[in-house]
Parts: structure tokens; sequence; C-alpha cells
């Protein structure tokens, strides 16, 4: 569909282009398709009688003619190029959306191979201390409990050196998702800290996340993410998450510098 309409709206610049304004030195002009300058006169295609006819050469302004006529065909070649260019970017974002499944996820792409981050386990731990202390308080003095989300592991398994290392999800409905930077903490990645909160039976998650930019490529909930500045070498994860909702999806990798050569 948007295809066509730039087809459409190439055709119509060309069609702008055929008629030019054949100014007089009088004032006013004649609307005409073509015209040609002979010895005396000029020979012109009238596009309101359709038909040729001819008037003195002196009495046409040619140099306010042609300058015009430039100008409108330097600013049809500018559209042109704009609109040629417009159509190849929503060639490649079709081409790039082609390679990436429907099926909810995180992918990347590796030259002519579209691959799957693996989804990451998670675990909530919680400072059993505090657990036994809130249920030890007294009524109206219950405390709030804190806790971590945790991924097992020092390291992922899913390493890249790009520093800018572009990602897509899809998602299977709209959540909020983006690229939080994890905390290594002996064998596990901290994803998370969490804070419940018992009059409410509510949890405050505070996932760190690195600033990121988004390109929707398809409505059903396709969307392309990467870093806006490079990643320092670290563990991260794509997540998506309903905020303080507690159904983070995790996908986790790791970024680190290719080794130098010796």
């Amino acid at each position: 569909m948007r295809r066509s309409a730039l087809i459409l709206l190439l055709f119509a610049a060309a069609v702008w282009a055929a008629n030019v304004r054949l100014y007089l030195k009088g004032g006013g002009y004649h609307l005409v398709r073509e015209y040609q300058v002979l010895s005396d006169r000029v020979r012109y295609y009238s596009v309101e009688r359709g038909d040729w006819e001819e008037i003195p050469l002196d009495m046409v302004d040619l140099t306010r003619t042609e300058k015009e006529a430039a100008d409108r065909q330097a600013e049809i070649s500018r559209d042109a190029k704009a609109l040629s260019e417009e159509a190849a970017a929503q060639h490649a974002i079709e081409k790039e959306t082609s390679r990436i499944p429907q099926a909810p996820g995180v992918y990347w792409l590796d030259g002519d191979q579209t691959k799957t981050l693996k989804t990451a386990e998670a675990a909530v731990h919680i400072n059993k201390k505090r657990q036994v202390l809130k249920v030890l308080a007294p009524v109206g003095q219950a405390l709030s409990g804190k806790g971590t989300l945790e991924i097992d592991g020092a390291h992922s398994a899913s390493v890249f050196t790009n520093a800018e290392q572009e990602f897509y999800i899809q998602l299977s409905e709209p959540e909020r998702f983006g690229v939080a930077r994890l905390t290594s903490k002996g064998n596990v990645r901290i994803v998370e800290n969490l804070v419940y909160l018992p009059v409410d039976n509510d949890v405050e998650e505070s996932p760190v996340l690195v600033e990121t930019l988004q390109r929707e490529l398809d409505p059903n909930g396709l969307y392309k993410v990467w870093p806006k500045d490079p990643l320092p070498e670290g563990e991260y994860a794509v997540i998506e998450y309903t905020l303080n909702a507690m159904n983070m999806q995790i996908w986790d990798f790791a970024i680190q510098p290719k080794p130098t050569a010796k």
C-alpha cells in the first residue's frame, strides 16, 4: 500500500512538471505543455485550449520562464530522490521484518541467519531474616520486605562483542520492554531489587534500564531495540514486563570486547 502511494506521488510530480508557465512581459502568463523559441516568435502548446499557438518573442519574458522551469525541475528531482530513498528504506524494513519469526521472543541477526536469544529462568531471593520479622511483627507494625530477582550463573552464555548489538522483540501483547543492566553477585546476576509492601500486597520493582532506541517494525508487536550509546562490558538482559506486577520475562546476554591479537 505504501509503495503504491509513493508511485502515485511520483506520477503526480511528473504530471505537475509537464506544465510550464510562459510568462509575458506585460504581466500574466500562459500555461503551456511545451514551447519552442523561433527566430521572432514563441510557439507553444496551450493547456487551456489544447492546441498549438504562437506569440511574438518580444512579448515573452523568457528569463523568468526559464528560471522558474529550472527551479521546478530541480525541486522535482529533489522530491523524486527523497521518495526513491524512502521507498528503498521501506523495502529494507519489510525485508528485515520478514526475517523475524512471528512467535513471541527475542531475536538477533547474524549475517544471513536469524538467531533466537534464550529465555533466562529467574528466581526471587528474599531476606529470610526480614521475612521472619514480618511474621512476628505486631499488628499495625508490619515491616516491608526486600528481595532480589536473580538469574543463576555469574555470566550469560550469550556473549556479544558488538557494544551496539541490535535485538528484535516480538511481543505477545502490548507490554513494556527494554534493556536492563544486571549486577553480578557471586554465582548469580541480580536483575532488579524488589520491595514488598505488606499493607497493599504490592511489590515495587526497580530494574536498572539502559537508554535505548526503539523502532516499531510491525503493528502486531514487533520492535527493534538497540542501545543509544555503546554498552560497557558487562551483563545485560532484554526484559519484557508490566510495572510492579512481577511478570517479567528475561533474555540475558553479555557484552565482552573482542580479544586483542597478540
